[in-house]
This record gives C-alpha cells, sequence and structure tokens, in this order.
C-alpha cells in the first residue's frame, strides 16, 4: 500500500501512532505526543500554501478584522465574534510573517509568551480566527532520529497563513478594492478616512513606521527610533510626575 492510499485510509497515521506507543512501551521518550490527524510532513506542504504578500495587504487584513469585530459585536458586550485575544495574536502574526515568502510558523510557546495569554486561551483565539475566516493553517510534523524499531516522528508548529473573508472586507468599503456607487462616494470615502484614522491611531511610533513606508530596512530602521523616542517620552513623564510629587511634598 502506498502512503497515498494509506494516508486517505487513515492506515498511515495509525502506523505512526503504534510506532509512537511502541517506544512507550519500550521505556523511550515517554512524553512524546502522537501526531494529530491530516497533519503533513515538515518541508513538503507548505509551497502550496504559503503565499507571498505585502505589507498593505497585511494591514488590509487587520482593518477588516478590527472592524469586523466592532460592527458584529452585539449591544452591550464585551466582545464581538473573535475577541480581543484574537485581535491581539493577529496583529503579532502580522509583525511576523515573511512579506516574500508568505511563511509564518510561530509555535504555541512563542505566542503566548510574546502576548502573555494562557495557552488555553490563544487556542481558542487562533479558532475563532479561522472559524471566522481570517486565519488557516496546517499542522504539520517531522522525523526525529529512532534508535529503535519503526519510524518515529514528533509534531511540530503548524503553518499559517492569513486572509480576510470577503464578507468583513465588505466592511471596508472602496479601501479593500471594492467599487462603491456614485452616489455613496462621499459617504463612503469619509467612513474609509475615519476607519484609517482610528487604526493609525491605535499604533505606536514603531508600528506607525511599518505602517507607512515600504521600505522595510528604512521602516526598521525608523521603527527603532520611534521606540526610543517612545522609551525617552516615557522616561520624562516618569521623571516629571517624581518631581511634581516631591514638591507636592514640600
Amino acid at each position: 500500500m502506498n502512503t497515498k492510499t494509506a494516508a486517505a485510509s487513515g492506515e498511515f497515521f495509525q502506523r505512526i501512532d503504534s510506532a509512537i506507543d511502541g517506544a512507550h512501551a519500550g521505556g523511550r521518550e515517554p512524553n512524546r505526543k502522537p501526531i494529530h490527524r491530516n497533519s503533513c510532513r515538515a518541508g513538503s506542504c507548505e509551497a502550496s500554501f504559503w503565499r507571498g504578500t505585502s505589507r498593505q495587504d497585511v494591514q488590509k487584513v487587520l482593518m477588516a478584522a478590527r472592524q469586523y469585530e466592532r460592527t458584529k459585536r452585539a449591544p452591550g458586550k464585551r466582545n464581538g465574534p473573535l475577541g480581543g485575544i484574537a485581535l491581539e495574536v493577529l496583529a503579532l502574526f502580522a509583525n511576523l510573517v515573511n512579506f516574500k515568502s508568505g511563511r509564518l510558523d510561530p509555535s504555541l510557546d512563542y505566542i503566548t509568551d510574546k502576548l502573555r495569554r494562557s495557552r488555553d486561551a490563544v487556542v481558542r483565539a487562533l479558532k475563532a480566527l479561522r472559524d471566522h475566516g481570517f486565519l488557516d493553517w496546517l499542522r504539520r510534523f517531522e522525523p526525529v532520529p529512532n534508535d529503535g524499531r519503526g519510524p518515529q516522528v514528533r509534531q511540530v508548529s503548524n503553518a499559517y497563513r492569513l486572509s480576510a473573508p470577503k464578507r468583513a472586507l465588505a466592511l471596508l468599503g472602496r479601501w479593500a478594492g471594492r467599487p462603491v456607487a456614485p452616489d455613496d462616494d462621499q459617504a463612503a470615502r469619509a467612513d474609509r478616512a475615519a476607519m484609517k484614522a482610528e487604526h493609525v491611531a491605535a499604533l505606536d511610533l514603531a508600528e506607525f513606521a511599518m505602517f507607512k513606508i515600504e521600505d522595510s530596512g528604512l521602516a526598521k530602521a525608523l521603527a527603532q527610533m520611534g521606540k526610543a523616542v517612545s522609551l525617552r517620552e516615557s522616561a520624562k513623564r516618569t521623571e516629571s510626575k517624581s518631581t511634581s510629587y516631591s514638591y507636592a511634598r514640600s
């Protein structure tokens, strides 16, 4: 039976799981976890999955997600269908994706460490993003050296791909490249300007540089300058508050 036929019948992954179970029974690597079904071998499946993108397209996904979350949130509810943590995950991914190749494969440990969120919260956020069409992923495994019998493999980080569903892009109007009726043109222009201004206002100096400038080298240099300015201004505010407190005490 070839690999394709075995995979289709489920026998392929049964063989993998049984090999791992055999390793457990022999006392080798008892903490190794079974491979998730529908996983593909790392390095063999990403070429047709990842797509090159641009900073503008990635920012468009972010804006569409934020607008979607705001528009679909029920009155009186704190969160919409995505939730705040999902938007944090999406913003992190926007900074990690390789624009040229589309490569995006951070581990769950990396995501939780960067966002300082629990593993369960991040998993739920990822699921919400996929359920609503803003994210897709491939589960992957890789072989590991085996001194015993049979193949041994281990699960590795997923390969992720950002996207924006049509219903979310429609909320951005012409800014998303969709035509607008002539009578609605002025109102649509005002809406786009307001959404863009709101998006830019939420960025810090470093993110603003990355948003505005196409040249990645120049953008990174300005982003570093922006971080330095932000730190300096923060230090000044702290010093000012400390001085004011001293005068108040005297």
